[in-house]
């Protein structure tokens, strides 16, 4: 069996050595046009804020570890075009520029994301970066050390996770975003307020409701960032808008969403017999919405590509769909989230209420008891759980796994008042906050006994 894998980050990763363990006779050869594999993108932030040093722990494979699983890497080898019919590629040798064909009996499409790169007045100013993948985040640290003031540009996980680290390092940081909440696809405004806050008070400015309309500069650097409310000063620009998935290479030969994001069954194939695809290039199936959506995040990539493996040569094991479940630390404050925001679920359509709960996650006896955020989110008819968010000084995050798995289990609130969680006081209440919010949507009680037949 000739397999032919294109790109190598987490689903990438996953697949291949999946693929090599699983089937020790199979031929696999991978393109990856860049000089390295398996970069953890969501440490990008620690690394540029000292918080990693080494930045070879970002990575957890090699061509070296590649090649004695017996795979052919090709690293710095761009595929140009793929027949899925014919079963064949062209690819380019970016150091040679050498253009040579190939074979395959399976093709694994792991092509990932790109940042989306709007083309504004200015853009070709030198200073104005993007933050994906290794080559950037060197970049970053490099030209962050001559820069005092930097605007970062994208409200995301990446954007807020940048400018903490930025002023961490003693910078003064400017946040753009055409939201006019940060992290407004993950969270409700509970909790945003509470981080703009926090972020305000550690002297971060957030320009929010703000486009982005040109840059300007001076002998070639970018020195002015202009929106259509304002304009900010800054030595350094850091793009994190979002992300778009890298199809073109299938357009045309496979089903996409409207974005480009390769649609794919819960066995990881694509509409193309024998062409599967995983991680960010690829839609998934959306457990609260029971459709597909474009959710690029690593936990998502290395579980699709793992089960491509599983699945090459028949159907194995099937994908479960995704919650779409995040975290992330902003100062002191450890926040979570699973599935459908308020605000999301009702922009869905969805008939949503929710529960909003704030309790000290432990005993008051105890020498500490920090309060805790929980907000679960319910259809109103059916009751079923839609999504959750918490936000404690205490790292509580692992709670928003358990809501994960009661949405994949399409779970009542009622069902969440009443399921069994231990209780011992230096961890929790004899109920569980979990529990908790449960109790607070429980259904009406009738006021009237129902006769008996």
């Amino acid at each position: 069996m000739k397999v032919a894998v294109i790109g190598c980050t987490h689903a990438g990763t996953a697949a291949i050595v999946n693929t090599a363990k699983l089937y020790p006779d199979a031929e696999i050869t991978v393109y990856e046009r860049n000089d390295n594999i398996s970069f953890l993108s969501c440490g990008i932030a620690l690394y540029v804020g000292g918080m990693v040093e080494d930045p070879q722990g970002l990575f957890y494979s090699s061509p070296q570890q590649l090649a004695e699983l017996g795979v052919n890497t090709k690293m710095r080898h761009e595929v140009v075009s793929v027949d899925t019919d014919a079963k064949t590629l062209q690819a380019r040798n970016l150091e040679t520029g050498e253009v040579f064909g190939d074979t395959f009996d399976k093709l694994i499409v792991t092509t990932g994301s790109w940042p989306i790169v709007p083309k504004f007045e200015g853009s070709e100013l030198d200073n104005i970066v993007l933050s994906k993948n290794f080559n950037h985040s060197n970049t970053i640290i490099e030209k962050a050390q001559q820069a005092n003031h930097i605007v970062v540009v994208g409200a995301g996980y990446i954007g807020v996770e940048l400018v903490e680290a930025f002023q961490l390092n003693g910078k003064q940081v400017t946040l753009i975003d055409a939201e006019d909440r940060i992290l407004s696809k993950y969270l409700d405004p509970e909790y945003t307020d509470k981080i703009e806050q926090s972020l305000r008070e550690h002297g971060i400015e957030l320009a929010l409701g703000q486009k982005v309309t040109r840059f300007e500069g001076e002998n070639g650097k970018v020195t002015k960032v202009i929106t259509d409310k304002g304009t900010y000063a800054a030595d350094l620009v850091i793009m994190c808008i979002g992300f778009r998935p890298n199809t073109d290479l299938l357009k045309g030969q496979v089903d996409m969403l409207g974005n480009g994001a390769i649609v794919v069954d819960e066995y990881m194939r694509t509409s193309k017999s024998d062409v599967y695809a995983a991680g960010d290039s690829c839609a998934v199936f959306y457990n609260p919405t029971s459709k597909h959506a474009y959710i690029p995040l690593a936990t998502n990539a290395v579980r699709m590509g793992t089960l491509v493996a599983r699945n090459l040569v028949a159907p194995t094991v099937k994908y479960m769909g995704t919650q779409g479940t995040s975290g992330i630390k902003i100062y002191e404050d450890n926040i979570a989230g699973t599935g459908l925001t308020e605000t999301a679920a009702k922009d869905a359509g969805l008939d949503a209420e929710a529960v909003l709960i704030t309790d000290n996650y432990r005993p008051e006896f105890m020498p500490t008891h920090e309060p805790v955020m929980l907000k679960v989110v319910y259809e109103k008819n059916t009751r079923r759980i839609l999504g959750a968010q918490i936000m404690s000084k205490v790292d509580l995050t692992q709670s928003i796994n358990t809501i994960s798995v009661c949405i994949q289990n399409s779970m009542k609130m009622e069902e969440l008042a009443f399921v069994d969680f231990f209780f011992q006081p230096h961890y929790n209440k004899p109920w569980n906050f979990l529990n908790s919010a449960g109790l607070g949507a429980l259904p009406e009680v009738p006021q009237r006994e129902t006769a008996h037949v």
